[in-house]
């Protein structure tokens, strides 16, 4: 039997898997009817634009956050814990990358997203997508970690990302991972903020419209969130609201001047 060593290169992985051992998870699940959004990517295509349906989640799911700000919060300490509402929404992104030829997860935050446009948000997240971790100064800290030893590397991770301060830098205030490029129909996954969002592929399943069955592009739409803060009526408030923007889209997505925003933190 074999016992290779962690690669160093996934340690910021375990340091963050570390940090959230204290979320208490709960796990909501729906299906999207992704007929409209698919016809937009159709037609942004023919435009010349090519926009990926994890965009479209973020684009949806700032909107929706930015109107329950207790979704849009996190929570800090024990006996005498904080909630801190943030003044703002802000997207963790996760990335599939190589360094020095090791396979590892990255994330990036794109803040402010409930303000921006569909353009925009494909912009910043081509932006992650195409670029070089071992040289793009975004993931500098991660290379740094990775040269540090262990014991360093948790309690400077620790120490950069447990303010309540600094959380929506580090983490987001929602998180969205995909694993749509795989046949790979739902998963779920705790990605440091209250909110985390899973997508699963889109494919072709029956669904009912009028009463009769028909085949429509669907997707498994996988919601986590951190029970410490919201309640599972809020989770579920906010999973059929984006539920029903993805499906209606752009009916239910205001120009990003419209969008509805959140006040100063409070905590």
């Amino acid at each position: 039997m074999n016992f290779p060593a962690i690669a160093r290169e996934r340690r910021h992985t375990l340091y963050f898997l570390r940090e959230i051992r204290r979320f208490s998870p709960v796990f909501l699940d729906t299906e999207v009817d992704m007929t409209a959004v698919a016809g937009h990517r159709e037609k942004a295509k023919a435009a010349g634009t090519r926009i990926s349906v994890i965009t479209y989640v973020v684009h949806s799911a700032a909107r929706v956050l930015a109107r329950h700000p207790d979704a849009n919060a996190a929570v800090h300490g024990g006996l005498f814990a904080r909630v801190a509402r943030y003044g703002g929404v802000a997207a963790k992104v996760t990335l599939d990358k190589r360094i020095n030829g090791q396979r590892v997860v990255l994330s990036t935050v794109l803040d402010r997203v409930h303000e921006e446009g569909l353009a925009a948000i494909q912009s910043r997240v081509d932006h992650f997508r195409d670029g070089d971790p071992e040289t793009m100064p975004e993931f500098a800290g991660a290379r740094k970690l990775h040269r540090l030893p262990p014991w360093l590397g948790r309690v400077l991770f620790a120490m950069a990302v447990r303010p309540l301060e600094v959380r929506a830098a580090r983490f987001g205030t929602f998180a969205v991972t995909s694993l749509g490029h795989r046949p790979v129909d739902g998963f779920h996954s705790v990605g440091g903020t209250t909110v985390t969002l899973g997508l699963g592929r889109i494919t072709d399943r029956p669904v009912v419209r009028d009463g009769e069955i028909t085949v429509a592009p669907v997707m498994r739409l996988n919601l986590a969130f951190d029970h410490r803060v919201i309640d599972g009526a809020e989770a579920a408030d906010v999973l059929a609201e984006i539920k029903q923007g993805l499906e209606s889209f752009p009916a239910h997505h205001p120009h990003p001047r419209e969008a509805t925003t959140v006040g100063g933190a409070e905590k």
